[in-house]
């Protein structure tokens, strides 16, 4: 039986003290910034609710963290509604310009989507769910929940360690736009630690979306600035790329997983790939495995692999490709990929190896002591998205569309103008007897379902406690570019602090275990439980990126 604990002592970990999980009873908040969570909070100090402090956190989130969200990314909500008693998703993703076609890309010598620069942008559709959640649940005014973002942008904020390194890894590709050196290099480098940095073109477009909401942002003067200067860049929006943004509304997709209801954000977003690895795994005894042994990081891996066999086959914008997402979903389903499982041997399905990326994206959670909550997740999809910033708008657009569409006409992301390619974005809620238990997610590309997946096992099945399942050695399976490197390069990439027994073990089950730094293995996880028993609000945060969660 498992005790719960993975098996490694504080100075193996190389980690002085374990950070405490914070604790309220009004409201709770978990960020990868600290300074957004102490703005989400002071807005519930102050009588607003989760929705509210939602929307402060998000836009001040863009400015303290602009090289992974802000008015130019988009963005996947879980939230339950306290009053109404029910789980809600809003899908914040944009489209592709009218004029963006494969064979354009091909006819202008391009063999895949460009990664940056102007071409890689999809419309924004993070402002278009603020809004919407706003006008359905806020009770403060929209412009005061702006104003902790405005104040940042405009007088500046302390550059930490962890944002200087960013800014310099992207300085080079910063540096070719120039609005992008004006904005993000403003002494011909990236800011140092402990120097200050301000945004003032990006804090004028902070305050007309304060004023002017998503119609200032899509249908105002924002989108004529944004698409007159990407056009003048030879980008392909029109203005009613932007005019026709909408964020839509609908009910989470969801499974049952050992007695808990796990939601999770809909197609474009990738959240079916979390529910279809539960599935698979729930057939297995993971309660009489240790968290860190070889056969249980080898299940969950091999789960990982057959769900990603089935994206990469079907998985496109459903308004434009007709895919089985109820049957891939199903238990069914579930069963019969279980039954491919060797529980000896590694093994790469069919259709399972293509290359897969890492994001630069950021989650946060929030609760209130009403039972409010939200699992939210925005971004720009890679570090800084574009690179490309919107002329005086000092927006930062997204690549999208040059990191999730492909050139092939047979691909299900095959590029279209006002097709959404698919999100690894997605956030999850897992409810219990009908109300939440538990909000969480992470950013980080496509080891965001792999880490949700073992952050959720090891809370159901392994009895952690929240700071726990966040702070164990984390993994995940990153595939090479074909079958026959199977053996041959790192398919399984995990923390040095796995212990070395596990990760010989899973070599000779033939993994071929790369071992990361002991604090590396990517994401920023962020939960908040709701004990409704007891009344309490439980928040842990990531310490990979130096996040914090705060209650009160």
């Amino acid at each position: 039986m498992d005790d719960g604990s993975w098996g490694l002592s504080v100075a193996e970990g190389k980690r002085a003290v374990q950070r405490p999980e914070a604790v309220g009873t009004r409201g709770m908040v978990g960020s990868a910034h600290p300074a957004a969570a102490f703005i989400g909070l002071s807005i519930m100090q102050r009588g607003g609710n989760a929705f509210d402090a939602a929307i402060a956190i998000a836009a001040a989130e863009g400015v303290l963290l602009p090289m992974k969200c802000g008015l130019g990314g988009d963005a996947f909500v879980v939230l339950h509604d306290a009053k109404k008693k029910e789980v809600v998703a809003y899908n914040g993703s944009g489209v592709a310009a009218a004029g963006a076609t494969a064979d354009y890309y091909r006819s202008h010598g391009h063999k895949d989507m460009p990664l940056d620069g102007v071409h890689a942008a999809s419309v924004p559709g993070g402002v278009s769910v603020y809004e919407a959640i706003w006008k359905r649940y806020g009770t403060m005014p929209w412009a005061e929940l702006w104003e902790p973002a405005i104040k940042l942008a405009e007088e500046g904020i302390a550059i930490t360690d962890y944002i200087s390194r960013r800014y310099e890894e992207r300085a080079d590709r910063l540096s070719q736009y120039e609005f992008s050196r004006k904005q993000y290099l403003p002494h011909g480098r990236a800011p140092a630690m402990g120097e200050r940095w301000a945004a003032p073109m990006l804090a004028r477009s902070l305050r007309a979306v304060a004023k002017g909401g998503a119609e200032a942002f899509y249908r105002g003067e924002i989108a004529e600035k944004i698409v007159a200067y990407c056009r003048a860049q030879g980008g392909l929006f029109e203005l009613d790329d932007f005019a026709r943004q909408q964020a839509v509304t609908y009910a989470p997709i969801s499974t049952d997983y050992r007695g808990y209801t796990v939601h999770e954000t809909a197609p474009p977003s990738q959240g079916f790939l979390l529910l279809e690895q539960l599935n698979i795994i729930e057939g297995f005894d993971l309660k009489s495995l240790n968290a860190m042994s070889a056969e249980r990081v080898h299940l969950l891996t091999e789960a990982k692999k057959l769900a990603f066999a089935d994206r990469n086959r079907y998985a496109g914008d459903p308004a434009f490709v007709k895919w089985p997402l109820e049957a891939l979903m199903s238990k069914a389903h579930a069963a019969k990929r279980r039954a491919e499982i060797d529980p000896k041997q590694a093994r790469w399905p069919a259709g399972a190896v293509i290359p897969e990326h890492d994001g630069d994206t950021s989650y946060f959670a929030v609760a209130d002591g009403n039972g409010n909550a939200l699992s939210f997740i925005h971004s720009l999809s890679n570090s800084f998205g574009s690179c490309f910033v919107a002329g005086e708008t000092g927006i930062t657009l997204n690549n999208r569309a040059g990191r999730g569409f492909s050139l092939d006409p047979n691909h299900p992301n095959v590029i279209a103008p006002g097709r959404r390619t698919m999100h690894t974005l997605n956030a999850y809620m897992v409810c219990k007897d009908g109300a939440p238990w538990l909000v969480g997610g992470t950013p980080g590309g496509d080891q965001q379902t792999q880490v949700n997946t073992q952050v959720i096992t090891n809370l159901i099945d392994h009895g952690m406690s929240l700071q726990d399942a966040i702070d164990a050695p984390r993994w995940y399976s990153f595939p090479g570019t074909d079958p026959g490197s199977l053996g041959k390069t790192p398919q399984l990439r995990a923390e040095s602090r796995m212990p070395q027994a596990t990760r010989d073990a899973l070599n000779a089950m033939g993994h071929n275990v790369e071992a990361l730094g002991p604090w590396s293995g990517g994401g920023a996880v962020q939960l908040i439980q709701l004990d409704r028993k007891n009344g309490v609000l439980r928040g842990a945060t990531d310490p990979r990126p130096g996040g914090l969660a705060l209650g009160f």
